[in-house]
């Protein structure tokens, strides 16, 4: 009888356990965040999330960036772009306190995200399918939190950021 009692409550626990990892999913979940120019920068842009399954589409728009160039381009850890420089925004989000990495290689940050490329111009449109994190407010979520724009490319191995310079442009993502 103890046997029966004990499987029905492991049943139950990997039940449990299934629902909150098929909660990590998402169908249509949107967030945005608008990004002013920070560090004396004209730069600006706009970015939606659009949760789809296991990852996210990010897309955006951006202006007033360096010409034929690359940018780092992160999800940040506070929602706070209040100083000039937006380092309020504290450092790239990890919640799995993972090394600094190519976003998609298993060993990034969540909110690694791959450089934005610039035209003669300095516009960029920008889109990619990245997972480890979700568009809500939970451990690994994005709301609540901010998107940065960095001077310089992201070298992606260089830690703990990239090496990707000032940050340029933050949007809280709502």
């Amino acid at each position: 009888m103890k046997k029966s009692i004990y499987l029905a409550s492991g049943v139950v626990a990997v039940v449990s356990l299934a629902a909150c990892q098929s909660m990590e999913q998402g169908t249509g979940q949107k967030a945005s965040s608008n990004l002013e120019s920070r560090s004396s920068s004209s730069a600006k842009g706009s970015v939606n999330f659009v949760w789809q399954g296991n990852e996210v589409l990010v897309t955006g728009s951006f202006s007033g960036l360096k010409p034929n160039s690359e940018h780092g381009f992160h999800v940040h850890e506070k929602g706070d772009c209040s100083a000039p420089d937006a380092t309020s925004a504290g450092g790239h989000f990890n919640p799995d306190t993972k090394a600094h990495g190519m976003p998609g290689s298993g060993s990034n940050h969540a909110g690694d995200m791959p450089n934005i490329k610039t035209d003669a111009g300095g516009n960029a449109t920008y889109s990619a399918k990245l997972s480890g994190f979700a568009v809500n407010t939970g451990a690994s979520g994005i709301v609540g939190r901010s998107v940065v724009v960095h001077r310089d490319p992201d070298d992606y191995k260089s830690q703990p950021a990239g090496n990707s310079g000032p940050r340029i442009a933050c949007g809280l993502i709502k």
